[in-house]
């Protein structure tokens, strides 16, 4: 009996022993790359320079992201995450008045029309 005992005691004892082949976790992620207008002004002239530079056609990153796309209601920060995803901050927005959102709703219809190349539900560069 005391034979068996110490035979429990001594399997249950190696489970607080640390594994050998045991590595730690220190990678930082080096890929975290932040838009070009991260912590500066986030307003509609800095989203239609995003938006030029944006190809459709190559994979969704914080430096190509279509600026103007909405997903869940929701607009993109700085460097195309939104909210509720991990990294979302929120942006420094400009000035807002009903004449800057008609001329903003002008250029709405504009893009809208006349679509970059590429531009299409699903294509690379794009969220939805």
């Amino acid at each position: 009996m005391k034979v068996i005992a110490s035979l429990a005691l001594v399997a249950s004892a190696s489970a607080f022993v640390p594994a050998t082949n045991m590595v730690a976790s220190t990678r930082l992620n080096a890929e975290m790359v932040w838009g070009e207008y991260d912590d500066k002004m986030w307003d509609n002239d800095a989203k239609k320079e995003v938006y030029a530079k944006w190809d459709p056609t190559a994979p969704r990153t914080a430096l190509n992201f279509n600026p103007f796309e909405t997903f869940g209601g929701n607009s993109p920060d700085a460097s195309g995450i939104y909210p509720g995803e991990n990294r979302y901050k929120d942006p420094k927005r400009g000035d807002v008045s009903y004449a800057i959102m008609l001329i903003e709703k002008a250029e709405i219809e504009e893009r809208i029309a006349n679509p970059k190349p590429g531009e299409e539900p699903g294509c690379p560069g794009c969220k939805n």
